[in-house]
């Protein structure tokens, strides 16, 4: 990631606590009723600003003992822009909080799955900004 005018707001330790450690967990729960049949975590990570636009990536990690190319993380980009505990929604309403008036945020998008290995493969979110 390179560095610019947000990343001091979007580091590691704050996109942590934006998307907390065990959401996939309540994730896999509500879609199959049992945290132990998901085959990735999830962080999200501040991947950057240009072009009027603040883009994050969703970053699904292999679970141990599980395959990600299995796991139809293609169609996840669909599924993640409407479940109630991903909160795409809600999540773009805590990014424009943190910026504090720097900038605000419009339009949303979440992107096509790309994988960019075995055990790891990114859904991007793109926000339109003002200011």
């Amino acid at each position: 990631m390179k560095s610019d005018q947000f990343s001091d707001i979007f580091s590691p330790k704050a996109m942590d606590e934006l998307l907390p450690p065990g959401l996939a967990d309540r994730f896999f729960d509500a879609l199959y009723g049992d945290a132990r049949e998901g085959a990735w975590d999830v962080t999200m990570r501040y991947a950057g600003s240009g072009e009027g636009r603040l883009l994050f990536e969703f970053q699904l990690h292999q679970r141990p003992g599980k395959c990600l190319a299995c796991n139809l993380t293609y169609g996840l980009p669909d599924v993640f822009s409407r479940h109630p505990v991903i909160n795409v929604k809600g999540l773009v309403k805590k990014i424009d909080e943190m910026l504090a008036g720097r900038a605000n945020c419009g339009q949303w998008q979440v992107g096509r799955t790309r994988e960019l290995s075995r055990e790891l493969h990114v859904i991007p979110l793109a926000i339109a900004i003002n200011g």
